[in-house]
């Protein structure tokens, strides 16, 4: 009987302790904030200032490309909607699954409408950083 007690009083402090470590959603002032660290990563993407947009990724992104001449490449070769969109619109983000997502409407030359899809990690400082990004076709179309 003691024994049961005892498992279930450190499962109950587990439980507790990952609860208190688990980060909440984020506040609103976050998610705008969230929103101008991607903005400034686009912004100095479509402007060719690597090294601003590589200072916007995550450190697990960073180590990833290694350098601004490794990231830069990737972009241009698989983020080309990222580069080229005429209209990018915020959609609502949300937290699935404790991920931070922010979608990000993209409206391309030809009116094609694609979804950014960003992944946000908060880092020890308090800082956001972009550790994912996936692009991937809208049912939406533009007018």
């Amino acid at each position: 009987m003691i024994a049961m007690l005892r498992i279930l009083a450190i499962a109950t402090l587990v439980a507790l302790s990952q609860t208190a470590l688990a980060d909440p959603a984020p506040t609103k002032d976050e998610w705008t904030e969230i929103k101008r660290i991607i903005a400034s990563q686009r912004e100095a993407l479509v402007n060719g200032d690597g090294e601003r947009a590589f200072s916007f990724a995550a450190p697990s992104i960073r180590r990833q490309f290694g350098d601004v001449e490794t990231f830069m490449r990737m972009v241009q070769q698989g983020y080309a909607a990222l580069l080229d969109a005429r209209y990018v619109e915020f959609l609502e983000g949300a937290v699935i699954g404790g991920e931070i997502v922010q979608p990000l409407r993209l409206v391309l030359p030809d009116g094609t409408v694609m979804v950014a899809i960003y992944g946000l990690q908060r880092q020890e400082s308090g800082a956001w950083r972009i550790s994912s990004c996936v692009i991937a076709p809208s049912t939406v179309r533009s007018a």
